[in-house]
C-alpha cells in the first residue's frame, strides 16, 4: 500500500494573540478516499493552560495527547510547579523524536499561556520544533494559511481570532475533501482552556 494511502486528511490551525492562543481543527476522519467518522476530535486539552491541535493519523493524535497529558501531570506532581509552554513543547519534541524509527504520523500545534505570555509551537512527525505567531498543518493547510495571512494581527481580540480560525477552517473544508464536518476550538488563556464546537453549516 502506498504511503499516501495511510495518511488521513485534516486541517488544524493556531493563532497567537497578545494574551491568548486560539487552536482549531475540523472533525472529519478519513483514510484514503473514505470518510470513517464525522466526529473525530483533533483538539485536545493537555493541561490547565495548554492545548494541542493535530493533523495526521487519528489514532496517533489520540496517543500523542494521552502520552503528553500523562507526562505533564507526572512532572508537575514531581516538581510541584506548573510546566512552561516551551518546556511542554520540548517534552513533546523529545517524545516524537524517540519514536523516529516508527514515527507518529501527525503534525502537532502546541499552544498555551504561562508567566512568559502566550506561545504557539509547530512540530512535525519527528519532533522538529518551531515557534511562530500563526500556523496551519494538514492537507488543507495551504488554503487555511492564505485566509489567516490576509487578516491576522497579534493585536486582534480573542473574538476576532476565533472568527478568523473558523473562517480559515471553513475555507479549507470547502476545498479539501478530506476536511470537514464541524470545527473544534480551544481558546487558551492564562486562567483556562475553553473548548467549543462550531458546525460547518
Amino acid at each position: 500500500m502506498a504511503y499516501e494511502r495511510l495518511l488521513t486528511g485534516a486541517t488544524a490551525i493556531g493563532l497567537k494573540l497578545r494574551d491568548a492562543v486560539v487552536l482549531a481543527a475540523e472533525k472529519r476522519v478519513s483514510y484514503g478516499g473514505y470518510v470513517m467518522s464525522r466526529s473525530g476530535k483533533k483538539v485536545f486539552k493537555v493541561s490547565d493552560r495548554v492545548a494541542i491541535a493535530a493533523a495526521g493519523l487519528f489514532a496517533d493524535m489520540q496517543t500523542i495527547s494521552r502520552i503528553l497529558s500523562a507526562e505533564i501531570r507526572y512532572r508537575e506532581l514531581l516538581t510541584s510547579t506548573r510546566m512552561r509552554v516551551r518546556s511542554i513543547a520540548k517534552l513533546l519534541s523529545t517524545i516524537l523524536y524517540s519514536y523516529k524509527y516508527f514515527p507518529f504520523l501527525s503534525e502537532v500545534l502546541v499552544g498555551g499561556v504561562d508567566d512568559d505570555g502566550p506561545h504557539l509551537f509547530v512540530l512535525d512527525f519527528v519532533g522538529s520544533l518551531i515557534e511562530d505567531d500563526y500556523a496551519a498543518v494538514g492537507t488543507g493547510a495551504s488554503i487555511a494559511i492564505g485566509i489567516i495571512e490576509s487578516e491576522y494581527s497579534p493585536e486582534m481580540s480573542i473574538e476576532k481570532a476565533r472568527d478568523l480560525a473558523v473562517k480559515a477552517i471553513k475555507a479549507a473544508a470547502s476545498r479539501d475533501v478530506t476536511s470537514g464536518d464541524g470545527i473544534d476550538l480551544a481558546i487558551v488563556t492564562r486562567d483556562r482552556v475553553q473548548e467549543e464546537f462550531v458546525p460547518l453549516a
